[in-house]
């Protein structure tokens, strides 16, 4: 007890800086290929394939498709996905994105990442799914080769898209299961596209023992998450922003340990909060609810796993413990394998544990 104290005592004295931050290791759970793109590679890609684009104007591409404050809803930060796709309809575009986003996340100490994205947004000029996964998967296996970095894919049905459609993503899914595709989710509009829609989606996954995550509570209230949980088994919610809405419910989530994927930038821009400040993060934490920290759109809402951790610290003022524990429990929500999940744990401590010794040594 006596060498715990002291050991807390010693890590109260860390100073929460944007270096620190950005040395730390870090997952990155919840993470769009498509709203994360370099704007710079989309205007190359473009030239490259002759497509054309609003503006090949690098400043004009980013007002067209970052969001700000200004962003009114889910639907209306979305807007920009469709400039992003018109260049990844093309292996080697889907190659270099996911490389590319890959290596922006791994320069910021980020150990293990999920990336997750539709097949069939990309299959407009005639790629299969299956050139548009293996593309995928070539891009990470390069980035892991290249950065040390850990990957894992999420393959995505839509709300507002056919249940039909959505049933063939996790047909997909499982086809690729143990071959870089870690689980299957539901993402889009939520707001009056339910995801019991899609159950038989959902059900063939449970029935190939594939990990399923779902969008729910962002545009929609706790029953969204309701259904995300027991109509569609989900072992994680994406966003989960407004499950305090529902006490029972949120007890569940904390005593089943349901991982809660928080992306504090995005949540304000699809005006799930008004403000940073409103967002219930810190609540959930005071819950002991287990609580992700996470980009969703690097590109689209202009953040990097770096900017969400300042942002908590500053806004919510945690010290480095509550940090710490943030941090940890990405590694416990990831969806790897078990051997392997327990392998990042220990880089992670081992890697937190040395950079507190020096910062201890500084304070």
């Amino acid at each position: 007890m006596l060498h715990y104290t002291k050991y807390k005592e010693r890590i109260m004295r860390i100073k929460l800086s944007r270096e620190l931050l950005k040395e730390l290791p870090k997952t990155d759970l919840h993470l769009h290929l498509d709203g994360s793109l370099r704007p710079e590679s989309i205007i190359e890609m473009a030239k490259e394939q002759k497509v054309q684009l609003p503006t090949f104007d690098l400043e004009e591409l980013k007002a067209l498709i970052v969001c700000g404050e200004h962003t009114q809803s889910l639907e209306d930060y979305l807007r920009g996905f469709h400039i992003v796709n018109l260049v990844l309809q093309d292996k080697e575009a889907l190659e270099r994105a996911a490389f590319e986003v890959a290596e922006d996340a791994a320069a910021e100490n980020t150990l293990y990442l999920e990336m997750r994205y539709a097949p069939m947004l990309h299959a407009n000029r005639g790629l299969s799914y299956n050139e548009i996964v293996s593309a995928v998967l070539a891009g990470l296996e390069r980035a892991e080769r290249d950065f040390g970095i850990k990957t894992g894919l999420i393959i995505c049905g839509i709300r507002n898209m056919a249940p039909s459609s959505s049933l063939q993503m996790a047909e997909l899914a499982v086809e690729y299961k143990d071959k870089g595709v870690v689980a299957f989710d539901l993402a889009g509009g939520e707001l009056n596209f339910p995801a019991k829609a899609h159950k038989a989606a959902f059900e063939l996954a449970g029935q190939h023992r594939l990990n399923i995550t779902a969008h729910a509570g962002e545009a929609s209230g706790a029953q969204s998450i309701q259904q995300a949980l027991f109509d569609c088994g989900a072992h994680r919610i994406g966003h989960g922003t407004r499950l305090f809405e529902d006490k029972e419910l949120m007890d569940y989530v904390n005593n089943h340990r349901i991982p809660l994927e928080i992306c504090l930038t995005s949540n304000l821009h699809t005006k799930a909060v008004q403000s940073i400040a409103e967002h219930p993060i810190n609540y959930y934490l005071e819950q002991s609810l287990r609580v992700t920290l996470n980009t969703d759109n690097r590109v689209i809402s202009n953040t990097t796993l770096t900017d969400e951790y300042l942002l908590a610290c500053q806004t919510f003022d945690w010290d480095y413990a509550t940090l710490k524990r943030v941090i940890i429990n990405g590694f416990k929500s990831a969806f790897s394998p078990y051997p392997q999940r327990v392998e990042l744990i220990q880089q992670c401590l081992l890697k937190m544990a040395m950079l507190e010794a020096v910062h201890t040594q500084e304070t």
